[in-house]
């Protein structure tokens, strides 16, 4: 079978989550792959393709538009479309014309319904409509739980649900892998002694405001808090907000993007990850932390209190004393972070990229 992935968000000025997941699953379908299989990924036209370059699929192929021009004709239905295929999947809601091949899209939240004052107003309304279009022409719709699943049923009450697959999502197995003592010691001289850690893109949606928040309520013996992510929308200046909070300078350090092996050392280091999402589809930090056995806080968004399955300790959204009353109970009680770290281990072997592979494959095979 031959499957093109549309590879856009790889291209993508931040790209996020969903460029996380569109290059894992892709890696994972060659690994899964049978040997009359092939996987080409395809992006609008990139003079540097480079960051969409993925071993083992073929490309990625460009077509004739440049990115912004191809958004706006898929956004219609038109334009140009992968060829040389016999299913189309396109990992996030821009999709191309069918061009009567099955097509197989991924919805990874709700948050343009949900949650939309955490999106550009321009943002929620392009989600809406391109996740409606594809409810109308997609073969699968594909989301990462189940809570999403629940969630796409009541805000697109006229979607199929025999259409809608649950794929889950993995942990690279990069970040799995023991980080050479060069990386170790290199970025430990970035980090504190003990720190929080969150993994986010810098907007909204992630609830850092409400964790600065929490921090500057426990005062003094507040542990600093180190943020791996790129800056989104909305803003966010992490600086400015822990200044505004009342909080030391030393207390809030940005590392920006990092690689897999140093995301490893950062993970492995941190006292807990905190995820204050507002929403989520999933909650990839989540299992990343679990997976190498540091313990998780996080909010109750459905989604992150289905992929911590009990191995987490669960907030309110938008409750900076709950947070900042669990932050402190679990900082100062080692035993707890031990049993926790354990239990999210435990959990973790349920977030395996070629499971997920596996279950894309057989889908795709039904389709064709």
């Amino acid at each position: 079978m031959r499957v093109a992935l549309v590879f856009e968000q790889l291209l993508a000025p931040v790209p996020g989550g969903t460029g996380r997941y569109t290059a894992e699953l892709g890696a994972a379908l060659v690994r899964t792959a049978q040997p009359e299989d092939s996987v080409t990924g395809w992006t609008a036209w990139h003079r540097d393709r480079t960051r969409a370059s993925i071993a083992g699929i073929r490309g990625p192929r460009r077509l004739s538009l440049p990115r912004r021009a191809l958004i706006a004709a898929w956004e219609r239905g038109v334009g140009p479309a992968p060829g040389g295929a016999d299913l189309v999947h396109a990992p996030t809601p821009l999709f191309p014309p069918t061009r009567g091949r099955p097509l197989v899209v991924t919805i990874h939240d709700t948050v343009p319904w949900t949650h939309p004052e955490t999106l550009t107003p321009r943002g929620a309304r392009w989600h809406r409509a391109m996740a409606e279009r594809a409810a109308s022409r997609a073969d699968a719709i594909t989301v990462p739980t189940h809570a999403v699943a629940a969630e796409l049923a009541e805000v697109l009450p006229r979607i199929d649900p025999g259409v809608v697959h649950v794929l889950g999502a993995g942990v690279a197995r990069k970040l799995l892998a023991e980080p050479s003592q060069s990386v170790v010691d290199r970025i430990a001289k970035r980090l504190p002694g003990e720190f929080l850690l969150s993994l986010a893109t810098l907007e909204p949606r992630k609830g850092l405001d409400v964790l600065v928040t929490a921090l500057a309520r426990i005062g003094d013996q507040a542990l600093p808090l180190v943020v791996v992510g790129q800056p989104g929308w909305g803003g966010i200046d992490l600086n400015v907000a822990a200044r505004a909070a009342g909080l030391a300078p030393d207390k809030v350090l940005a590392l920006g993007r990092v690689g897999d092996e140093e995301l490893g050392v950062i993970l492995r280091r941190a006292t807990a990850l905190v995820a204050p999402s507002r929403a989520e589809g999933f909650g990839l930090p989540i299992a990343e932390a679990m997976a190498v056995g540091t313990p998780v806080i996080c909010s109750d968004a459905p989604a992150l209190v289905e992929v911590s399955a009990g191995a987490a300790v669960v907030v309110p959204r938008e409750d900076a004393d709950a947070l900042a009353e669990a932050i402190t109970a679990l900082v100062g009680d080692s035993s707890a972070r031990a049993d926790l770290g354990a239990a999210g281990r435990a959990a973790a072997h349920r977030f395996d990229w070629d499971d997920v592979a596996g279950r894309a494959w057989a889908l795709y095979r039904t389709m064709a």
